[in-house]
């Protein structure tokens, strides 16, 4: 027997439903508001009626005969008199409404809790906002705080969230460190383990005093929708750059505003440096890297300083041209890297020498990632042999004529021993993990605009472009595939971005046990002239 399809009211499934219930929900809205005011008529005569009721609930048996004739003598007046019914009629339906308006307290001021907190950081600044000289002080001890906070808000645990504070002119918001005593005050007085955003107003002698929301860790490395030549290094709070980009995050898709390092011919930031404590993240940035780099048709050569195997996945692949974690290999590899520098730049002159366009050899980008190369440079000292950092340096200086890019990772314990060229040409900078105000400053080249706070999560930190401003940063989650600890679908997103493996039909596409044994990819050759 055939089975018969189901009727369409059926079949069409949960979008009626929910059409239907909103359209519910957009009539009960339409009817409240038309009927607003009978709904306060009636709200006041159940109060009204409730009143009366107790009333007469509390009045002695022996008095209740008189009451209810003096009512009936005040019924039959009203009946007489002209009109009277109708002015009864509209007195008592404003008495009802009045009894039946929304009796909801409007707060207009801070509670006695956050009067005392504003108080206390009233106090708290009076030391750095006054001086003696001061005829009218701003700030003084036992004084106003309404004149200094002009704006606050409160959460509901009543902690400060935002507030704006007024301070003399005197003051030196000019000096740097000033203005860092100040942030540490407020940072201490307003409570800890939460980001604060400072924004000075030199001009007007105002500042504004927010706290910032946490930026989404869950977004995994995926196939972002950039140009060549563009690198999404994370992603930062929606007012700092005026640009969104699409991404999952998990199945829900949003747009979050990221912090993009354009490299190439033309950029004014061809290298990057990224500092960071152990765990912190800088491991996760190259990997990201390096999927974006392969994702836009350019070559990758990868030396590991470390020799944990983070970056076993990528070896073997196409456009992975070598991943080294020895000191021999890294050596070589440079070594290359550098020849291979000259020998573009040598191409593109003469070319343009003949009137013809760059081979495309020499337009084809070459990403150098460095991941903690302090350590094959100290393994190099200790085997007598050369510094393979030594070799950095002409990729560093002429890679951008050359469409080479140089990312450099490194701890904050070892910075010492990056060599003078890594300093001076990577103008991109990247900070992430727990860090002093001082640390960052040193590496980024300005202090943050927040306060950092003590734990943050993996990604977690700043970035700078050049003379560009301080971004918050959280780098997309790009864990090692093979790493059973990390999650399993930041792991899949990341073999779902891996290149075919040389000789290979297809990449994995399902995580499957540990890594091959050999890690470490074959070491790169210079060509024969």
């Amino acid at each position: 027997m055939a089975r018969r399809p189901l009727p369409r009211i059926l079949n069409s499934g949960s979008t009626s439903l929910a059409r239907g219930r909103d359209l519910a929900r957009t009539a009960a809205d339409s009817a409240t508001d038309v009927l607003h005011p009978l709904l306060t008529i009636g709200r006041g005569l159940r109060v009204l009626a409730s009143a009366g009721r107790r009333k007469w609930s509390e009045t002695p048996k022996d008095k209740r005969g008189p009451a209810l004739f003096l009512g009936a003598a005040c019924v039959l007046v009203v009946a007489l008199v002209p009109y009277g019914p109708l002015l009864a009629l509209i007195t008592l339906m404003a008495a009802a409404a009045w009894q039946g308006r929304d009796r909801t307290p409007v707060k207009t001021g801070p509670s006695d809790a956050e009067t005392e907190r504003l108080g206390s950081l009233y106090e708290a600044l009076v030391p750095y906002f006054s001086t003696p000289e001061d005829p009218s002080p701003l700030f003084a001890h036992g004084g106003d705080w309404d004149k200094a906070f002009s704006g606050y808000e409160f959460d509901e645990a009543g902690r400060v969230t935002r507030l704006h504070i007024r301070y003399p002119a005197y003051f030196t918001d000019g000096e740097a460190a000033s203005r860092a005593r100040i942030e540490a005050l407020l940072h201490a007085k307003s409570g800890r383990g939460r980001e604060y955003l400072f924004g000075w107003d030199e001009e007007g002698n105002q500042l504004d005093l927010s706290v910032l929301a946490a930026l989404p860790t869950g977004i995994a490395v995926q196939p972002f929708v950039t140009s060549p030549g563009e690198t999404v290094l994370g992603f930062t709070d929606a007012g700092s750059v005026q640009r969104t980009l699409p991404v999952l995050e998990g199945d829900e898709p949003r747009d979050v505003p990221p912090v993009v390092w354009r490299t190439g011919p033309r950029s004014t930031e061809p290298h990057l440096l990224a500092v960071g404590q152990p765990g912190s993240g800088t491991s996760t940035l190259l990997r990201s890297i390096a999927l974006q780099a392969l994702r836009h048709g350019g070559d990758v050569l990868i030396i590991e300083g470390g020799g944990s195997g983070e970056y076993a996945c990528l070896s073997g692949r196409s456009g992975v041209l070598a991943v080294e974690c020895g000191p021999v290999g890294a050596l070589a590899t440079l070594e290359w890297a550098a020849t291979e520098t000259e020998r573009r730049l040598i191409a593109t002159h003469r070319a343009r020498e003949a009137g013809r366009q760059a081979p495309e050899d020499t337009r084809r980008p070459l990403w150098i990632l460095l991941d903690r190369p302090s350590v094959l440079a100290h393994l190099a000292a200790a085997e007598g042999g050369p510094d393979p950092l030594a070799q950095l340096q002409v990729p560093l200086r002429h890679g951008r004529a050359a469409h080479i890019t140089v990312v450099v990772a490194e701890q904050f314990d070892h910075l010492e021993l990056l060599h003078d060229a890594v300093w001076q040409h990577t103008r991109a900078r990247v900070v992430l993990g727990p860090a002093a105000i001082q640390q960052v400053a040193d590496v980024l080249g300005l202090p943050p605009h927040t306060t950092p706070p003590a734990q943050v999560p993996p990604g977690r930190g700043y970035a700078r472009l050049g003379s560009g401003p301080v971004h918050r940063l959280q780098v997309p989650a790009t864990p090692d595939p093979y790493d059973d600890a990390a999650h399993p679908a930041f792991r899949q997103a990341v073999l779902e971005l891996l290149p075919e493996r040389q000789g290979d039909v297809t990449p994995a596409k399902r995580i499957q046990g540990q890594p091959p044994a050999q890690a470490q990819g074959p070491a790169v050759e210079a060509p024969s002239p």
